[in-house]
């Protein structure tokens, strides 16, 4: 992608030109196309609502659904349609009978608001919820395998783990997880929150029971819209985080599949967000997503090497673990409030400090709006701040 195309792409995103945003991975950013048909749906539900969302909704969010199994590989009726990824989570830990000495198994990677869903989760059911430590540098798949092996028990009824870690950015062998935890009897879920979009997704060979996934972060759709996917064998465990109408459906609402049916409407809602995921996915195949996307993780591969020379830090991981994100370790005495602060203020950077298991953690996100020239910036930046 040469810069031409990097600044073109640019042009169609709403974000401050003024900003060099290295932060996608936090909330994403919705393309001006995408937006356009998100507020276009927006005002299809304001003039006419009755109509919209009691005669028309319930085609619009299957064919939605449709669209997006597709581009997931997956059966439509194993997708629901939920807010964001941590949504997704509740409603699998909500769900789930445990009892006291049942155990969640997870790594200390997972992003910081599931690890309290599973604390409170284990304080009101008295299960236990385990964390795995999996070091830095990480090792190769079949040793973070074997180290989190090292924590299942026969009381170990759940492995939560994340697709794509959000403080350490690196890609886990979740595949080599599922099939493991299967042949175990243990089931499964992942936590996909910054994998759509961001690397090719076909659910069915992961082999999870259960997975969640944003489509406002990578995928480009606006804020608000995410998916809950569920093998047909385990969408019966599932229970309505939120009893609506779903939950003895009419004929206007049924949609032939419980798992749906009680996901699918909680109440009175916008749901132009999950509407506009098919106006996303084409965006992506009109700008040949996956050579853009491969040029961006070249950019972040170059750039986080730039990174470890300047501030002569070891690398977390290997190149193959990650794609448009990344982080890096920062020196011990780093101030992560002040170095964020500096960041913004003095060269317009956004870009998250993350501390981490007492390590201080610089996440770079590369994508297409992002140029060699914002890396430029940073590197001389951290030059002069560090």
């Amino acid at each position: 992608m040469t810069n031409n195309a990097t600044r073109s792409l640019k042009s169609l995103f709403l974000l401050d030109p003024e900003i060099i945003f290295l932060n996608h991975g936090s909330f994403g950013a919705c393309p001006r196309p995408v937006f356009d048909a998100y507020q276009a749906w927006q005002f299809r539900l304001e003039r006419q609502p009755v109509l919209f969302l009691g005669r028309q909704y319930p085609t619009l969010e299957r064919q939605a659904r449709q669209t997006l199994g597709e581009y997931l590989h997956a059966d439509p009726d194993d997708l629901a349609f939920v807010p964001n990824a941590t949504h997704g989570v509740n409603i699998v830990a909500r769900s789930l009978a445990l009892q006291p000495g049942d155990e969640i198994l997870a790594t200390d990677h997972e992003y910081g608001a599931c690890d309290y869903t599973w604390e409170f989760i284990a304080a009101k059911t008295g299960a236990k919820y385990v964390r795995q430590s999996i070091p830095l540098p990480l090792p190769s798949d079949e040793e973070i395998v074997e180290l989190l092996w090292q924590s299942v028990t026969p009381r170990t009824k759940l492995i939560f783990i994340s697709h794509i870690t959000s403080s350490t950015a690196v890609r886990l062998p979740v595949e080599l997880i599922c099939r493991r935890a299967h042949q175990a009897g243990i089931q499964t879920l992942i936590d996909g929150a910054h994998a759509p979009g961001q690397i090719d997704l076909d659910l069915p060979p992961i082999g999870a029971d259960f997975y969640t996934g944003n489509c406002h972060k990578w995928l480009l759709a606006p804020k608000g819209s995410a998916f809950l996917f569920a093998r047909k064998e385990v969408q019966p465990l599932i229970e309505p985080l939120v009893v609506s109408w779903g939950y003895r459906p009419s004929k206007n609402t049924t949609s032939g599949s419980q798992f749906i049916d009680y996901l699918s409407w909680s109440g009175t809602m916008d749901p132009a967000a999950y509407l506009s995921v098919p106006a996303a996915i084409e965006f992506q195949r009109q700008h040949n997503w996956d050579e853009a996307r491969a040029e961006c993780r070249r950019l972040a591969r170059q750039t986080r090497q730039r990174l470890l020379e300047l501030i002569g830090m070891p690398a977390i991981c290997d190149d193959d673990r990650i794609h448009q994100m990344f982080s890096v370790l920062l020196p011990q005495q780093t101030d992560p409030d002040q170095l964020k602060s500096s960041l913004y203020d003095e060269y317009r950077i956004e870009a998250p400090i993350i501390e981490w298991n007492g390590c201080k953690l610089l996440r770079v996100s590369i994508q297409v709006y992002n140029s060699a020239e914002d890396a430029d910036v940073l590197l001389q930046a951290l030059q002069e701040l560090l």
